[in-house]
């Protein structure tokens, strides 16, 4: 596991660090309900080379962002009740779609069907107003 501590002046920063440590283009964020994983997901669709606005994917589920050279995949799972509704949506084909970057929040909830080269990411809210990302 690798760490690092950032403000919310340091997305780019953190970014950057995500980019340099995963080992796979699909990216599992975990932490508590507000601690930055979709401001964090931002940062780092505009670091892959997206100018498409980011949102929460909340009530979608899934936003596709584009870039010059790939798409983006950005899933908020925190609705789902299990991963039979995420098979419902075809969420295995975006798992292997080539190329294609999977930013996923809440990927508790599928955590039966995750291929095996997955990268987890764990943010933590520290008492100083920064956060510890941890490639896990």
């Amino acid at each position: 596991m690798i760490e690092l501590i950032y403000t919310i002046k340091e997305l780019d920063k953190a970014a950057e660090f995500i980019l340099q440590n995963t080992k796979s283009r699909i990216i599992l964020f975990e932490g508590e309900m507000g601690s930055g994983k979709t401001t964090l997901i931002k940062a780092l669709v505009k670091k892959l080379g997206s100018d498409d606005e980011v949102n929460s994917p909340t009530f979608a589920i899934v936003n596709e962002y584009r870039t010059p050279d790939f798409p983006v995949y950005h899933f908020d799972l925190y609705r789902l009740n299990d991963f039979y509704e995420a098979l419902d949506f075809g969420i295995e084909e975006y798992l292997s779609a080539p190329k294609a970057y999977v930013l996923i929040e809440w990927p508790e909830v599928i955590s039966e069907i995750l291929p095996d080269n997955s990268q987890k990411i764990r943010i933590i809210v520290n008492e100083n107003n920064t956060r510890t990302l941890q490639i896990i």
